[in-house]
């Protein structure tokens, strides 16, 4: 079974010793992302909705990057600073997966990385053809 760093340009870098995703076969493994605007660096600024939109986009990228999208998703991790904020993520999170989502697990942290308020992690197959 192979084994393939996987990077978008699109998407931010990773701010510590890891990978942005990894492809192994035809799974792929992403780290969690953070609502970072790739061109800057910095979180992007307005409410829990905008961020979690960001952090969305941001995996888009990534799953691009490996020839998959959001329909390839089988598992994501949502953590969140705040559960008060999970009614907000859930609706952001169903706009970009409508009635078939990934499973999911939502958990309340301490805190993440630069102070931002949610991160998603997730794990996809890529399509057959895309496989490496």
């Amino acid at each position: 079974m192979t084994r393939q760093v996987i990077s978008s340009p699109n998407a931010p870098a990773a701010i510590g010793p890891y990978s942005q995703a990894v492809a192994s076969g035809d799974w792929l493994f992403l780290s969690g992302q953070i609502p970072l605007d790739p061109a800057t660096g910095e979180l992007v600024s307005g409410d829990i909705e905008v961020e979690t939109r960001r952090v969305l986009d941001n995996l888009s990228f990534v799953l691009q990057a490996a020839g998959a999208s959001f329909a390839d998703l089988v598992k994501t991790t949502i953590y969140l600073t705040n559960l008060g904020d999970f009614a907000a993520v859930n609706r952001v999170y169903a706009e970009r997966f409508g009635d078939s989502p990934p499973a999911r697990a939502t958990v309340q942290v301490a805190a993440l990385p630069k102070g931002a308020r949610v991160e998603i992690d997730g794990i996809a197959r890529i399509p057959n053809e895309k496989a490496s």
